[in-house]
């Protein structure tokens, strides 16, 4: 019985031993090297296909508009999401009457049944407004002349500020909010679903888009993840006045 009971106890700390050497080689497995560095690319490197329409250049660096938009985003919106809508249509357009025409003209001959074009229409364009809109140090508040009228059609900076950032807030899933200027001339701020904007018909409010943010989560998701408001109100901090006043001045001549 002696003997069977130390046997026991050897097998016993034979399989122990086994069980902790076993435990300790799946401890010491060696881990995975440092996490490479991403590598950012340069607004320049962006090579759209050739075509009628132009993507506009981004005249900073990805991480120029840091911390209010990370470079990683920059580079992913700009030079994969505004480059394909871009490509794409381009390509729908290509050899067709609208290739020649302004694209405002372009959108008056829309087919809102033709959903590819329209959301590659709809994607360059307001891409483009918004990329245009971006400045890497803020203005703080438009001058002259269109802050006379947002003081006019408001009642002041931050009462327009406010409605802009709740349309924007309040925009379900995907879309984008704006300041345009309607056909008399008066300020209005609207929402529009997915790439539409209020160029296109049968929009329930028309006008000429002065100033877009994009809520689509790839414009912020990186840096600001569920926190849509935190994103919209930073926006506020890249606005170049000066490019949404002169589209003010334009949209009022016509």
């Amino acid at each position: 019985m002696r003997k069977t009971a130390l046997l026991l106890l050897c097998a016993s700390a034979t399989l122990l031993s086994c069980q902790k050497k076993k435990l300790t080689e799946v401890v010491e497995v060696p881990l995975p090297a440092a996490e490479e560095k991403m590598t950012i690319g340069k607004p320049d490197d962006v090579s759209p296909n050739a075509g009628p329409f132009e993507m506009y250049k981004l005249p900073f660096a990805y991480d120029a508009l840091a911390p209010n938009l990370d470079a990683m985003t920059m580079e992913m919106h700009y030079g994969r999401h505004y480059l394909t809508y871009t490509n794409n249509f381009n390509r729908l357009i290509d050899s067709t009457e609208s290739a020649k025409l302004p694209i405002e003209e372009v959108f008056k001959k829309l087919n809102m049944g033709d959903a590819d074009l329209r959301n590659n229409l709809g994607g360059y364009y307001n891409h483009t407004l918004f990329f245009e809109t971006l400045i890497a140090k803020g203005q703080g508040q438009p001058g002259d002349t269109l802050a006379n009228a947002i003081k006019r059609d408001f009642g002041s900076f931050e009462l327009f500020r406010t409605k802009f950032e709740d349309a924007a807030e309040r925009q379900f899933g995907s879309g984008w909010a704006w300041l345009i200027t309607d056909k008399s001339g008066r300020l209005q701020v609207v929402a529009t679903p997915n790439q539409d904007n209020p160029l296109m018909p049968g929009m329930p409010v028309k006008g000429t888009p002065i100033l877009g943010i994009d809520v689509w989560e790839h414009a912020y998701y990186l840096s600001y993840q569920y926190r849509r408001k935190k994103y919209i109100s930073n926006f506020f901090n890249i606005v170049n006045w000066d490019k949404v006043g002169e589209r003010y001045e334009n949209a009022i001549k016509k």
